[in-house]
């Protein structure tokens, strides 16, 4: 039977200004898995979004811990705490893996950790944390970086992502594909962090051919030809060229 002792230790740094989503997702993927021993850890009650959590252990926890996870936080303009840079400081020299999720990589960056590596962060901070730590590397089109003992994730749901990644790299493919299946999403995702859709669908129902849409959003998983949407409109190959353009 496994012990505590034998478990492969997760510490969450938490503090005040976290952001609610990428909290709920490490506790998702690491505390309802019984192949962790999954810790919130600060110095006392932390207020994350709406809501007040009082933390498992203190700081000093991620001294003991494998894996120490630092989720992102609203106001990437203001210095992270000063005792929280620390604490990941000290538990990545002592040999903790640590990974960052979402605007966390500041606290990360902060601490010197990612100096010479290459990171990511969310798409709309990029910019920030580049200027901020020209020593970094930063990669905006990427849903994580993995650097053997320092990770760092994109934006909001790319965290899931990097956790996923996680358990993968810990406990092999078909852990983390329990995981995926257990929370309903998919165990690995191509691509980068440009997974949104700039232009708006269009909402008119004057076109010739509003009447496809319909049609054409429930097949985007297939390859679609022109020549399948022709017959679909019927019309010709040359009618609809003439008919879909600008």
């Amino acid at each position: 039977m496994r012990t505590l002792s034998d478990m492969h230790a997760v510490a969450l740094a938490a503090t005040d200004g976290m952001l609610s989503f990428e909290l709920t997702i490490a506790t998702e993927v690491f505390g309802e898995n019984p192949r962790y021993d999954f810790a919130v850890c600060g110095r006392e009650a932390v207020r994350v979004g709406r809501f007040l959590l009082e933390p498992d252990a203190g700081l000093d926890r991620l001294a003991d811990a494998h894996t120490v996870l630092v989720p992102g936080w609203a106001d990437v303009d203001a210095d992270p705490p000063a005792d929280l840079v620390e604490a990941v400081r000290a538990a990545h020299a002592r040999g903790a893996r640590v990974a960052s999720l979402c605007t966390g990589a500041f606290v990360l960056a902060a601490a010197g950790l990612l100096d010479g590596l290459r990171a990511t962060t969310h798409w709309a901070h990029t910019d920030v944390l580049a200027a901020r730590y020209p020593r970094v590397a930063v990669d905006p089109d990427v849903l994580y970086v993995d650097n053997g003992r320092v990770l760092t994730s994109a934006g909001k749901a790319a965290a899931m992502d990097l956790c996923l990644h996680l358990v993968r790299t810990d406990h092999g493919p078909s852990a983390a594909n329990a995981v995926a299946r257990r929370l309903v999403v998919p165990p690995h995702r191509a691509g980068g962090q440009a997974q949104f859709v700039t232009t708006p669908v269009p909402t008119r129902d004057d076109h010739p051919l509003a009447a496809l849409l319909p049609w054409i959003t429930a097949r985007l998983d297939q390859p679609l030809t022109v020549e399948d949407l022709a017959r679909q409109a019927n019309l010709s190959s040359a009618t609809w060229a003439a008919t879909s353009g600008p």
